[in-house]
């Protein structure tokens, strides 16, 4: 067991969720996505109080705060060049550049964990929202 995985709990409620989304979003032909945070004094790795789950890029945007990070799973469905259908399933890494250092320490002690209890595919770093409209080319959309 690592070092992470001590330190860092989900609770049996989140790991049924990122499991369900995760298998419901292969099939998905809209994007979907889901913001999760960490608790500082619990330090458990869970979603927001409404649960929401995002329908675009810009409705993430708005939600992503300003001076705290936070793991975004993300299912995209996209063409790609080759004309053939995609769905990747990432885990956006928000870490904006004017969060502190204890939050950014916190965040990164959490991310190989989350990447790897998510199981995504790939983990992006993102350091604003404006970073979201990038997001399609990342990918590799057509």
């Amino acid at each position: 067991m690592s070092s992470e995985s001590r330190l860092y709990t989900f609770s049996q409620e989140t790991k049924d969720h990122l499991r369900k989304f995760r298998l419901g979003t292969s099939r998905a032909n809209d994007p979907q996505a889901v913001i999760y945070m960490i608790d500082k004094h619990t330090l458990e790795i869970k979603q927001d109080e409404e649960k929401t789950v995002y329908k675009n890029l810009e409705e993430i945007g708005d939600d992503l705060p300003d001076h705290s990070p936070r793991f975004v799973l993300l299912s995209y469905p996209m063409t790609l060049p080759s004309g053939r259908l995609s769905v990747p399933y990432v885990l956006l890494y928000y870490l904006p550049v004017t969060c502190n250092a204890e939050l950014r320490m916190l965040y990164a002690g959490a991310k190989e964990l989350m990447r790897n209890t998510a199981e995504v595919g790939k983990v992006i770093e993102i350091d604003s929202a404006d970073d979201l409209e990038d997001l399609p080319e990342k990918l590799g959309a057509a």
